[in-house]
């Protein structure tokens, strides 16, 4: 079948994340069930389907049922992505899905939390490092370690959800001040680190190996939940967002990713270059890395509209004093 051939292809030769992939075999069963009236077109049917007329008719199906612009815009990348798979195997002669015009996407500029809220929380919390010895045994002392370490690592190096589960003991090198990072398509990276934080890692792993009773091995995970199991996303998705719940000062979304722009975009503001953070995030491209550049724009709008003199009066003539 041409969508599992290409959902293999993406999973083995573009090494594409367990969610990406996830995504592409949701939206192309959903194209195959239109193409096939109801039910999974066959590979003759869904190659027939793969033309201007019919494609402009899922788009349209898909934007009056709800879609927005910005799923749609992904449902035709997809889709796009397997037209191409087709031509570079001679099934296909051009690419359908250029001809289409695409619903305009507002810009979405990237959330940040307030860096007051962020430091806030690592100051409030502070108390688990330095009094240690006295509260090692306490009941949760483990679980409040757990979360600050979370952030701590989210916020300090901008990794994503997926690299801070993938982090293995092994990934720490606390010599070298040194996290090996585990990137989209394979691809490690070294981040440094603060020795504040390197101090935090050394002592959640004194703390877990303490509280299991034996010395864990470099391929082990590096972080653990409150029972001894390996992260997973949802348990990182719920220490975030409990952290920075209602009454932190944050509004908005919270999620993991949101500790990765926000770092991003401090570095931005305090004059770090754009291939640098490029270089820490583990983009691809520095596309991906300039759009912090208008998050950047957007803050110093606001400082100027809120503390210029003539901003504050609308940019009226006359003396401002």
């Amino acid at each position: 079948m041409i969508i599992d051939d290409y959902i293999r292809y993406i999973e083995t030769a573009r090494r594409y994340s367990p969610r990406t992939v996830a995504i592409y075999r949701d939206i192309l069963r959903r194209f195959s069930d239109f193409a096939g009236e109801g039910s999974g077109a066959s590979d003759d049917v869904l190659l027939d389907s793969l033309k201007g007329p019919v494609l402009r008719a899922y788009e349209v199906g898909i934007m009056e049922a709800g879609l927005t612009p910005r799923t749609v815009n992904l449902h035709l990348s997809v889709l796009s992505g397997l037209c191409r798979y087709l031509i570079e195997r001679g099934r296909l002669k051009a690419n359908p899905v250029k001809s289409l015009a695409r619903p305009k996407m507002q810009k979405r500029l990237p959330e940040v939390f307030r860096k007051e809220a962020v430091d806030a929380y690592l100051r409030d919390t502070a108390y688990l490092i330095t009094e240690y010895e006295a509260l090692h045994g306490a009941k949760d002392y483990r679980k409040k370690l757990t979360e600050r370490l979370i952030i701590s690592i989210l916020y300090c190096t901008g990794i994503r959800r997926a690299e801070l589960i993938s982090l293995r003991v092994g990934s720490f090198d606390p010599r070298r001040r040194i996290l090996s990072v585990l990137g989209k398509g394979d691809k490690m990276r070294d981040i440094p680190l603060v020795v504040s934080l390197c101090k935090e890692i050394s002592l959640y792993l004194t703390s877990v190996e303490s509280t299991l009773g034996c010395a864990r091995v470099a391929d082990d995970p590096l972080l653990l939940t409150d029972t001894g199991k390996p992260l997973y996303p949802m348990y990182v998705e719920r220490v975030v967002k409990g952290v920075f719940a209602a009454g932190t000062g944050i509004a908005g979304r919270r999620s993991p990713h949101v500790l990765r722009h926000t770092i991003a975009t401090e570095l931005l503001d305090e004059g770090a270059d754009l291939n640098s953070i490029k270089e820490l995030l583990g983009h691809a491209s520095l596309a991906a890395t300039q759009v912090y550049t208008h998050t950047s724009a957007e803050r110093l709008k606001k400082v100027y509209l809120s503390a210029h003199p003539r901003a504050k009066n609308g940019g009226k003539n006359g003396d401002q004093s």
